[in-house]
């Protein structure tokens, strides 16, 4: 019985672990990030239509047609700007008090860390690094919405 229990727990972790490398090939961390803060506005689609899209005073953007309207180019600092706070967004809040919290800006108490760690990976343990990654990825993501 012992046996064959932990065959089977074997045959479980090859599979699992043979399989987690096609897992970490499918995660797209842009939409994962645009999913889980821009999809309520702006749809899971980008064009404007998310849940919450009626109740807002101001209409939010059609994301997908960002290229069209720059002509054909993606306009790739004003996105960055937009999302890391350094063009208001109305409708996004202040700064003080944007609509993400911190997500997309380094939380100041962490701004400041003198000491440097570093993940397992090697990768430093940064507030700036982990935010500029994830704006980084979030316009990625929105680049590839764009209409053709």
């Amino acid at each position: 019985m012992t046996k064959t229990v932990l065959k089977c727990l074997l045959f479980a972790n090859l599979t699992v672990g043979l399989s987690t490398p096609t897992w970490a090939q499918d995660f797209d961390i842009g939409k994962s990030e645009f999913q889980s803060s821009c999809a309520a506005c702006h749809g899971s689609n980008g064009k404007g239509k998310g849940p919450l899209s009626e109740q807002l005073k101001v209409p939010p953007s059609d994301l997908t047609i960002l290229a069209k309207k720059n002509n054909g180019t993606f306009p790739f600092d004003a996105v960055y700007q937009a999302i890391y706070g350094i063009k208001v967004i109305i409708a996004h809040g202040t700064r003080d008090m944007p609509i993400w919290g911190f997500r997309f800006t380094v939380d100041p108490s962490k701004a400041l860390n003198l000491t440097q760690s570093y993940s397992v990976f090697g990768i430093p343990n940064n507030s700036e690094v982990i935010v500029r990654t994830r704006v980084l990825a979030l316009i990625d993501y929105v680049n590839r919405l764009q209409e053709k």
